[in-house]
């Protein structure tokens, strides 16, 4: 339970109505920032135009997945008017606040370090990656499918990277039938994907692989899929691009070359932000329990 613990959420999309009302469930007192325009009413919830008022009780600062912009504005779907993290709101907070995001960039951290106050990267733990990889992969899919005229069952499919995304997709095209390959670089990760039945090739052989690929999925968050690489693969041939932007692609030459290639990352908040909602619900409702059991610790 969350009895009693100030809980303030600063704008966001349809992912944190169910962090919403998984912390009012558990008896929180809930301050919504940035949610004018929102239709349905929480009971137990107030919203409140974000001020130093409103801040300087929290035990907790919930943020989007991406906290702020570069410039510090905050964004929420459920508001008309832009809301801008600045530096007196921060000064606002408790010393024991802890502020919770998907990823933060460096404005925010700019903001964060001269106060110390602690800052979570939800995105950056490796549960509430694992469980994001179920909705991007299905995204991953329903994309693929849309976007060319033959079936995953029998294609030829490249994976890029063996990471929490990259293992789940790899998987899941196995599944389908279809005869997928994963680049990789770390020997472990070269004996995973053997032990998967799946075949392996070290990243640097990425152009000797693409040569007849139907389908590629790229999970590595850097160049990757250069003009070099692109230029051996078939027309035909599709990229996904699933990392975070600016993603692991050529986008500029493979549009010249008639290649379809897609950036996209947020998969999980696209197709599933009830699902993908509740992952973030489950997890930040536990930390933050986490938090204040070790608050309650510090001052015994």
């Amino acid at each position: 339970m969350l009895t009693g613990i100030h809980v303030a959420f600063i704008g966001g999309d349809a992912r944190q109505l169910e962090v919403i009302k998984r912390c009012i469930q558990l008896d929180a007192i809930v301050k919504l920032i940035g949610f004018d325009n929102l239709e349905s009413n929480f009971t137990g919830a107030t919203k409140r135009p974000l001020s130093c008022d409103v801040l300087k009780d929290a035990d907790a600062l919930i943020l989007p997945i991406v906290g702020t912009d570069d410039n510090g504005y905050v964004e929420s779907i459920f508001c008309s008017k832009q809301l801008k993290l600045q530096e007196e709101h921060i000064a606002c907070l408790q010393d024991h606040c802890v502020v919770y995001t998907g990823m933060a960039k460096p404005y925010l951290r700019a903001l964060l370090d001269p106060k110390n106050i602690p800052l979570v990267e939800l995105l950056d733990r490796d549960d509430v990656a694992i469980y994001n990889s179920i909705p991007t992969v299905e995204g991953a899919l329903m994309m693929a499918i849309q976007n060319t005229d033959i079936t995953i069952h029998g294609s030829e499919c490249i994976v890029l990277g063996l990471g929490r995304t990259g293992l789940s997709m790899a998987r899941a095209l196995h599944a389908l039938g279809a005869h997928v390959h994963v680049g990789a670089r770390r020997q472990e990760h070269l004996a995973r994907i053997y032990e998967m039945g799946l075949t392996p090739f070290h990243i640097s052989e990425l152009r000797q692989n693409v040569t007849n690929v139907d389908f590629i999925f790229n999970t590595i968050p850097q160049l990757i899929l250069t003009a070099e690489v692109i230029a051996q693969m078939p027309q035909s041939a599709f990229i996904l691009d699933l990392a975070s932007k600016p993603g692991g692609t050529d986008f500029r030459y493979a549009e010249r070359r008639g290649i379809k290639a897609l950036l996209a990352p947020g998969l999980p908040g696209i197709v599933a932000p009830k699902t993908a909602g509740q992952i973030l619900a489950q997890t930040l409702s536990r930390l933050i329990a986490e938090q204040m059991i070790s608050r309650g610790n510090q001052h015994d």
